[in-house]
């Protein structure tokens, strides 16, 4: 498919000018008389490139770039005008601008142009193609669930947005976030991931702000902290619901003020970083327990991104074995492995409480562990095996109802009963992973019977 040209000039003979010898060129294009307009265009077309007058009729060209650069950030510019100066040039190009042309045009620059700014482009996409491929796994599935979470991170990639992502322990938290930065114009900045968790309170503040020599007994000299070492880039708060509040406070200034002054220092410090923070704890029940601040979580909740555990997720699984078996064979000398049937199939049917992280440590242990090339169903833990049966379809209690009615009230129950008890009794969880709204899912629970917290 050839690439969509949208030109924004007030200028009748421009318009119609530019529009042919582009058009000849194989381009499609589209066109706007005012900022306005082409605004609208940029949404309605979605174009490759941009050409765009300086001198609009109801609004400056370098303005409208201003604003556009913080929705589109890699979309090519060429400004134009006939009135142009040597700092109206410079200002564009430092607003991001790909090259600045004066009237009246030269139509052969004007296709060169055009065509360099296009190449540009696509380099730039496989550049980011390439890094994402590289830097590690990303979010490995094909199910609704998670091709649902690669959409939202790639939305939220594009901006500076603060995200909140959530999700169990071995769930993919600190995978996603780096899809964010990897995708992200801040990726070739530093990614700077901080476990909460794992830093003592006492602690946690020198490793978030740094501190100043002779702050506290131990500090021979000034220290950087994870904000100092992420600026210009990403920091990753992991498991951030094990803060403490007074490191939290300090977070809560760094997202509204930009700045923080070192442990031990008066020095007020100015950081450009991206925040994103992620916990497998329920923030609101934290709140409510006086362990969270609630101004915090507001902050930091700004794109909330939900990682599915993988029971939620079973049809992911042959992916992601197959994902690490082939990484094990790579690194590991010991061969490339491949699962049996049914041993896939009993992988399949066991919840993995530990999710993709109990997934890879498992298959690991296998290929370690196996003596052939194959890994089948005696290779497996005894729990796997046990627990992963499928029952026989007699002992299903609805297939001893006498008629169709009976039988889905007592399959409903059961299921619902189940997933609850997946989601520790969370309504709201549940409602999401299994597709129902809300509201309906807590009627329902009340005529069954069940009960769930909200």
């Amino acid at each position: 498919m050839s690439a969509k040209i949208l030109i924004i000039d007030d200028e009748e003979s421009i318009l119609e000018s530019l529009s042919d010898i582009l058009e000849d060129e194989g381009y499609q294009v589209a066109v706007a008389a005012s900022a306005a307009e082409g605004a609208l265009k940029l949404k309605e077309e979605n174009p490759d490139l941009l050409i765009l007058d300086v001198w609009l009729p109801d609004e400056d060209g370098l303005k409208f770039l201003k604003r556009l650069r913080q929705e589109k950030t890699t979309l090519p510019v060429i400004v134009i005008s006939g009135h142009g100066t040597v700092e109206m040039a410079v200002q564009a190009i430092k607003l991001g601008a790909f090259d600045f042309l004066e009237k009246p045009l030269s139509y052969d620059r004007v296709v060169v142009t055009v065509t360099n700014a296009l190449r540009f482009r696509a380099l730039e996409e496989e550049n980011i193609r390439l890094k994402a491929h590289f830097t590690g796994r990303g979010l490995t599935g094909q199910s609704p669930l998670i091709e649902k979470v690669k959409s939202e991170i790639s939305k939220v990639a594009a901006t500076d947005a603060t995200v909140l992502i959530t999700g169990e322990s071995g769930a993919g938290k600190e995978v996603a976030a780096r899809m964010i930065h990897q995708l992200s114009r801040r990726a070739q900045k530093p990614f700077v991931a901080v476990n909460c968790a794992a830093i003592p309170d006492e602690l946690i503040e020198s490793e978030l702000f740094g501190h100043e020599k002779g702050a506290f007994t131990g500090a021979h000299a000034t220290k950087k902290g994870k904000f100092d070492l992420a600026h210009g880039g990403t920091i990753f708060l992991d498991e951030i619901g094990d803060m403490s509040l007074s490191a939290q406070a300090k977070v809560l200034r760094v997202l509204q003020e930009k700045c923080f002054e070192r442990v031990g220092g008066t020095k007020t410090i100015q950081v450009d970083v991206r925040v994103i923070a992620a916990t497998n704890k329920d923030l609101r029940e934290e709140i409510k327990a006086g362990r969270f601040r609630e101004d915090l979580y507001f902050r930091l909740n700004v794109v909330p991104i939900r990682i599915p555990p993988l029971r939620e997720r079973p049809e992911d699984i042959p992916l992601l074995a197959e994902e690490f078996l082939e990484e094990l064979a790579r690194h590991s000398g010991l061969g490339r492995k491949r699962l049996s049937e049914e041993a896939m199939q009993a992988l399949r049917r066991y919840p993995f409480p530990g999710n993709v992280r109990e997934l890879r440590n498992l298959i690991e242990r296998l290929v370690i562990m196996s003596q052939g090339d194959i890994i089948g169903l005696e290779d497996l833990p005894p729990e796997i095996v046990s627990t992963t049966s499928p029952a026989p379809q007699s002992e299903d209690p609805w297939f001893k109802c006498a008629n169709f009615k009976e039988a889905r009230s007592l399959f409903e129950r059961e299921f619902l009963r189940r997933k609850l008890a997946e989601h520790r009794g969370n309504i709201s969880q549940t409602a999401e992973a299994i597709g129902l709204e809300r509201s309906y899912l807590h009627r329902k629970l009340k005529s069954l019977g069940l009960t769930g917290e909200n």
